[in-house]
């Protein structure tokens, strides 16, 4: 018997139960539509991220504080039985910032900008308020630093600085909350009570969603009129450090690491009291675990193949079960074991092969939507991975009751009622 003849068998096999045949395959469907779809989720969800961590730029360094030998909101390390007195760990400033940039201190360093935030404040202008998600005090070279482009006017200078301008630059969307259609530029808002004039526009990312905070959201202004105005005149939150170039971010990392241990005295605390981060090294890191969270949900969903597979198992004993005095009278005139088994491991097969063909349509149309603020990415890997599973399934488990088809003497299944 042909391989045409057996697949002709079977399909005809497979048409005398529509119905049980249907759900088989949806089952199938459902297991690798599951796998396409939470794995481009998944991947969608680190292009995300990766998008959110390459906007502060490929040359650039963050200098945190950091909470390794601080005992409180004061800054004190904690006491050490062994090791003697408890030492305090000292916050960044301002001088840092300016230590980084001195002549001949640190050659891979372009700029260093001081950074205070305040999250959450409210701006008002003509009766309109808006909440900003972030307010930034800082320096005139953060903009370049944190790869902020300006869509209209001007950023504020070093002098505003320097006499402590009540001036401020606004991200897209608060700008569009506080003035609508009106020109900003040269309009002032109220802040805490404090008038602050626009200068300026960022450029918008384009990339805000439910799941992450907006990064249009922000205010940009001078550090001391920050200072004065929200923060106080305490520690800084940050310095963002501009490598001169994107190949000479681990030297400066590496500068920016010697002149701040210097400062704050890192050997004789044995800790430093400071973090400093790269883009790469952050996006290394959240690329890693994007990768784990993606494998996890791929293995989630590969749980329903597995499940459908069963169901084709099942289902193909019933199969055989009802047939049985049809492949007694096959094996009666000469059908070969060959024959049985060929055909109910290609019903097997063609089942899986359906739902698969059928999930991978409703992955890929599913992969269209927006799910729960995330843009699935589609990896054509996984549509390949989900649809050969499948067939293995079928081929899988459609062994065993094949082969008990196969292995039926003809005096017993002639016999089977």
């Amino acid at each position: 018997m042909s391989a045409l003849e057996i697949l002709r068998f079977a399909v005809r096999g497979l048409s005398a139960n529509k119905l049980r045949s249907s759900l088989t395959t949806l089952g199938i469907l459902i297991g690798v539509g599951a796998v396409i779809l939470l794995v481009a989720v998944g991947n969608g969800s680190s292009e995300q991220i990766k998008k959110s961590i390459q906007r502060l730029g490929a040359d650039s360094l963050t200098v945190t504080p950091s909470t390794t030998g601080r005992g409180g909101p004061g800054g004190f390390g904690t006491a050490d039985q062994t090791s003697g007195p408890r030492t305090q760990a000292r916050n960044l400033t301002s001088e840092d910032a300016e230590a980084l940039t001195a002549t001949g201190q640190a050659p891979s360093v372009r700029s260093a900008s001081p950074v205070v935030t305040s999250q959450s404040v409210t701006a008002g202008y003509a009766g309109t308020s808006a909440t900003i998600g972030q307010f930034v005090g800082t320096s005139p070279s953060y903009f370049a630093a944190a790869n902020k482009t300006l869509a209209s006017g001007t950023a504020f200078t070093a002098d505003d600085v320097a006499a402590a301008r009540k001036t401020v630059v606004l991200g897209s969307t608060v700008a569009s909350d506080l003035f609508g259609r009106v020109n900003p530029i040269g309009k002032k808002i109220d802040v805490g009570g404090i008038r602050f004039t626009v200068t300026g526009v960022l450029r918008a990312t384009g990339s805000s969603s439910s799941t992450f905070s907006d990064p249009d959201s922000i205010a940009v202004a001078p550090l001391p009129a920050v200072q004065e105005t929200l923060t106080g005149y305490g520690a800084l939150d940050q310095i963002i450090v501009q490598a001169t170039g994107s190949d000479t971010v681990g030297t400066a990392e590496a500068e920016v690491t010697q002149i701040l241990g210097q400062r704050h005295d890192t050997a004789s605390s044995g800790t430093a009291d400071f973090t400093v981060s790269s883009q790469a090294s952050v996006q290394s890191a959240v690329s890693e675990s994007s990768r784990t969270f993606t494998v996890l949900l791929g293995a989630v969903a590969a749980i329903s193949l597995l499940v459908g597979g069963i169901g084709i198992t099942n289902i193909m004993l019933v199969t055989v079960t009802e047939r049985t005095r049809e492949i007694g009278i096959r094996k009666a005139i000469g059908a070969p074991r060959g024959a049985i088994l060929g055909q109910f491991i290609a019903e097997a097969t063609v089942l899986s092969l359906t739902g698969g063909l059928l999930g991978v349509l409703a992955g890929v149309i599913g992969s269209l939507f927006t799910i729960a603020g995330v843009k699935p990415v589609l990896v054509p890997s996984s549509i390949v991975l989900a649809l050969a599973v499948s067939v293995a399934i079928g081929l899988f488990f459609g062994s065993y009751p094949a082969n008990r088809a196969a292995k039926l003497r003809p005096i017993d299944a002639l016999r089977h009622n």
